[in-house]
């Protein structure tokens, strides 16, 4: 076995990992070759696989947080190993090199995530899980009904709106979601990166529910062949309990259906039970469960 930095032509094996240990999450083989071939600026973001024989058997990222006011924060990411090839030292190996690099930046305090079965390795290596985020599914055969908007609201593809309007609207909507940190602190350039350049945004299908000159709440669709993920729902706060963020998730589901999408993936903290209440309603059910773990770096 050896670590080493991964390289964009690891995507499909990458991918093809991932859909092991995580079969809820959408990551294509594109997004994860851009991911890797163009950082996201700024967040000094590494990638590191472990490999046998050739065959990819591992990965994390390790990366800035630059999205939030916390000093040296930082992230691994998505830190797993083939299921066939735990327990061998892969994973100490992977979340060493990560350490290392974050060390490197000088991060004080890193946050990881981890499946249920994986909390013991979490704590033995100083981190404590502080929240638990679940994973739904939801098959899009047949599609979602449509639902008209009420008086004053029109709900408008993401691909009609401006981009430094819908930006402010996402930022203002990211102030208070459940968090280890806030996520306080995300500039424009961090933000098309993220969201707007993001390869797998689908433009057509993501809804936003708009009055007047405001967007008052959104719902953004990443897509990967015939699976999508909802990538983000939200209601500015002064508009909240209107019903508005279901209904741009609706109409968003339902245009990513009309589009080729069969099954729909997302995930929200368990602390967040209006969003989870949506989405019951709307027949999401569990598929998975994730635990955000914290600790810091000597």
């Amino acid at each position: 076995m050896r670590i080493r930095l991964a390289v964009p032509d690891d995507a499909p094996a990458v991918v093809a990992l991932r859909a092991v240990v995580y079969p809820y999450l959408v990551r294509g083989v594109a997004s994860t070759r851009q991911m890797i071939a163009e950082p996201p600026p700024g967040e000094q973001w590494v990638p590191f696989v472990a490999e046998i024989d050739g065959r990819v058997i591992g990965w994390a990222s390790a990366y800035r947080n630059i999205t939030t006011s916390e000093p040296n924060f930082g992230e691994i990411s998505l830190l797993h190993v083939h299921p066939d090839h735990r327990r061998r030292g892969a994973g100490d190996a992977l979340l060493g090199a990560a350490r290392e690099h974050l060390g490197l930046l000088g991060i004080l305090r890193v946050r990881a995530w981890a499946l249920a079965d994986s909390l013991d390795f979490a704590r033995k290596r100083g981190f404590e899980p502080t929240r638990q985020a679940r994973y739904s599914a939801l098959t899009l055969d047949p599609p979602p009904p449509g639902e008209s908007a009420p008086d004053g609201v029109r709900l408008v593809a993401l691909a009609d709106l401006d981009d430094r309007r819908f930006y402010e609207a996402h930022v203002a909507a990211s102030a208070d979601e459940p968090g280890d940190v806030p996520a306080d602190a995300i500039s424009y350039e961090t933000w098309r990166y993220e969201v707007w350049d993001h390869v797998a945004l689908d433009k057509v299908a993501s809804t936003a529910a708009v009055a007047g000159p405001d967007v008052v709440a959104f719902s953004l669709v990443k897509r990967d062949g015939d699976r999508m993920w909802s990538d983000m729902t939200a209601t500015m706060p002064q508009h909240r309990g209107r019903g508005l963020a279901r209904l741009a998730k609706l109409t968003a589901l339902r245009r990513a259906a009309e589009r080729g999408a069969t099954v729909a993936y997302t995930s929200n903290a368990e602390s967040n039970a209006p969003m989870l209440a949506i989405n019951e309603r709307l027949g999401y059910r569990p598929v998975g469960t994730q635990f955000s773990c914290l600790a810091t770096l000597a």
